[in-house]
Order: C-alpha cells, then structure tokens, then sequence
C-alpha cells in the first residue's frame, strides 16, 4: 500500500473514532438538557398541584391520569417518608384529537410524595413527551448525517492535502525507478518546500554521484585492465609460436611448449569473456533493434556447419512461430552462439541438437556423454561439468547476465537422456 493510502488510512480511522465519541458525548448531552427542561416542568407542576390540593379540605384520591395529566393515592407515613423524586420514561396510553383511540405514547412522569392535614400521598405527574421524541429523533438524525458528513469532508480534504504534499515523492520515486546508470543524463530531482524530502533528494543526488564516480572508475579499470593484457599475452603467444617452430627441439619440449602455447590462448579467451561479462552488467550495450531470432539461429548453425558434420551431429529446427524480439544485436548473437556451440561440443558422436523456436522463446537440447548438470550451479562462473574441458567456463554466465539485462527466463532441465536449455522472452 502506498504511502499516502496507509496514512490517509490511519487519520480516517482516527477521525472516525474522535468524531463517532463526540458525536455520542453530544447527543446524550443534549438528550440531558431536554430531560432537564421537562424535569423541571413537572417540579413546577407539582408545586402548583400540592397548593391547589393543599387549599381543599380533603383530598379525593384519583388513581387515574385526569384531564390535568396527575393522579394520586393515599399511601402510609412510612412509604412517605422512604419517597423521593423520580423521574422515568415510561410508555401511556393517551388518546389525541385525531386518534380513534388511545395509543401508546412516550411521556415523562414524576413520582413524589406529600403530606396532607396528617395524611399522605402519592402523587404521579405526567408530561407528554411526543414533541420532545419528535426533536429527539430529529437530533439522532441530524447527528448522524453531520456525523457522515464531517468523516467524509475530512477525508477528502486529507486525501488532497496527503496527495499534495507526498506527490512530489512519488514523481521522485518513478524518475528514480527509470533512472539508468550511465545512461540517463538527467538526475532525479524534486520540487518541494519539505526539509525531509530535501533531504531525501540530497542524499540520493550524493548517492548517485559516487556511483556514477565508481561505475565510471569501474569501466575505465576494465577497459585498461582488458587492453594492458592483451599486449603481453599477444607476445607470449607469438614467442611460444616462433618456439615451437624452432628445430631441434625433443618431443618432450614441443609438448610443453604446446600446453603452454594453449593455456596462454585460453587466457586470452578467458580475458575477453570476462571483460564482455563486465561490461553487459555494466550494461554498456543496450543498442536495441528488432531482430529475428529465426534468422539468427540459421545463420549461426550455417557457421557451425562443418563442426556438425565433424562430430556427425544431426540438427533438427522446428520452427513453430516467428520470434521478433527487440534487442542488441551483438548480444543476441552471443546469447544464441553460446547456446548453440555448447550444444554441439558438448555432444557425442552421432548424436542430435534439437532447436525449437515460438513466438515466446527458444529451446535448445542435445544429447550428450555426461548426465544431468547441477541446475544450481549450471549458470555459475567457471562451473563445468567436466574438469578436464578446455572453456573457460563462462559461456552460460554471460547468456544468463543477457537475459537478466533484458528480463528474459532461462533454465535448464535434463529430460529422456537430453540437456535442454529453454529462454523464454514474453511472460
């Protein structure tokens, strides 16, 4: 979840809650100021009842609600003298002008006691709370509706404010994401008034600038490193040719000018691949083009013609589909030579390469004299799976460094005697 989601998320929370407590605190307040304002009706009634019963003689018990909403019983001294005032809400029958009959309504009633010419009373007031309940309800909804109406005002002025203040990160973050080094001429930068977010901005401009530092310190020891050693291994080479051209030596000498002649022009393989190994990572290629991978693959099994024709290698191309892929072409070639070669030197005699091509990816299998490769170690540096090979053992590193340069899948599984090596280019 991004950012400014999580936070609008916990404030709208937060804003729920403090405002759904408030919402209750000033609905029971109110709710109290209206009890208070009829308790208060009903404590004058009962005054001006007691001093009306008061004035006569006796008083007759009424023991139902009379035109005048009151009713009294006689009570004893005792029961008197336990009674307080009590107001409840309570539920009477009453009967209005337009009702055909009596209905129940919500009224308020108190319940009190006093004594008359040495008797005493009980005496019950009531007081119709159908308008109250009207307002009551009334203010329920209105609290309510404010109640929505205030989260969702709040909510949105937050989601514009968040958005406002975190979009200059998020436009940060995306030129971030399509930043290249080596490639992208123009830094990320930020157009805010936020210290965080410029500070934020100042240390990946630090960040950037010492990779940039390193990376092109990275290329120029790469290129030097690979230069300086091609000069003397291109001498040694050429002094150990003139050597083993020279009469008079044993068979012994010529064999260990041989070996020697063999390691030093593996080193100059070895040196290459490395370099090239560098610099894909480095990506310092990325010359893109639309190239078919039908194509490609012919062209190099015309190359590896005659080796096939050597070992007595049968090649087998099903070509199901076109495969266009957008890609430098120089990489393609390494991707797909390296695939092919392998599977040609790697191979018995007599036996078969198949090449399946679609419109998603390329398969690659051959038979071969050894058994099933370690499928973790397959695409290591310097793995092989014959210690006596001659490769230099980075044939497969440098076909996965170009399929992770472009996001492609390459894998490898053993299945009915075969290795096959399958790159898949659309996910």
């Amino acid at each position: 979840m991004r950012l400014a989601n999580q936070t609008l998320k916990y404030l709208s929370i937060s804003v729920l809650v403090v405002i759904a407590l408030w919402s209750t605190v000033f609905y029971l307040f109110m709710l109290e100021v209206i009890h208070d304002n009829i308790d208060e009706e009903l404590e004058n009634q009962k005054r001006l009842i007691i001093q009306e019963l008061s004035s006569n003689p006796t008083v007759a018990p009424d023991l139902e609600f009379g035109i005048n909403n009151y009713k009294v019983r006689q009570i004893s001294e005792e029961q008197a003298l336990k009674m307080q005032n009590v107001y409840k809400d309570t539920m009477l029958y009453m009967q209005d002008d337009d009702d055909p009959e009596p209905e129940l309504e919500p009224v308020r009633m108190l319940t009190t006691a006093f004594e008359h010419q040495g008797h005493y009373y009980e005496l019950s007031i009531i007081n119709s709370m159908i308008e109250e309940s009207d307002l009551i309800k009334n203010l329920f909804y209105s609290v309510v509706i404010l109640f929505v109406l205030l989260v969702i005002s709040i909510v949105s002025i937050n989601k514009v404010v968040i958005e406002r203040l975190w979009g200059p990160l998020y436009i940060f973050l995306d030129q971030l994401t399509r930043f290249r080094l080596g490639k992208t001429k123009e830094k990320p930068t930020m157009d805010t008034q936020i210290q965080e977010f410029k500070d934020l901005q100042l240390a990946v401009a630090t960040l950037i600038r010492h990779n940039e530092e390193s990376y092109e310190q990275q290329k120029q020891f790469i290129g030097n490193a690979s230069h300086e050693l091609q000069t003397p291994l291109a001498i040694m080479i050429n002094k150990l040719e003139i050597m083993a051209e020279t009469e008079g030596l044993n068979q012994e000498q010529s064999e260990t000018v041989a070996a020697v002649l063999a390691t030093a022009e593996r080193l100059v393989r070895l040196n290459k691949s490395l370099s090239l190994l560098s610099k894909i990572e480095n990506k310092q290629f990325l010359h893109n083009e639309d190239l078919s991978f039908n194509t490609l693959v012919l062209n190099i099994l015309a190359e590896f013609e005659a080796i096939a024709e050597f070992k007595q290698v049968k090649i087998n191309v099903v070509q199901e589909d076109q495969l266009s892929v957008q890609m430098d072409g120089a990489l393609a070639n390494i991707v797909v030579s390296n695939l092919l070669r392998n599977a040609l030197f790697h191979n018995r005699l007599g036996g078969e390469v198949n090449i399946h091509i679609t419109n998603k990816g390329l398969a690659v299998s051959n038979t071969s004299t050894h058994a099933a490769l370690d499928a973790n170690l397959v695409f290591s540096r310097f793995y092989k799976s014959d210690a006596a090979s001659k490769g230099t053992g980075l044939g497969l590193a440098i076909v996965q460094a170009i399929c992770h340069l472009y996001s492609f899948a390459i894998v490898y599984h053993y299945e009915n005697n075969q290795h096959s090596f399958q790159l898949n280019m659309v996910p």
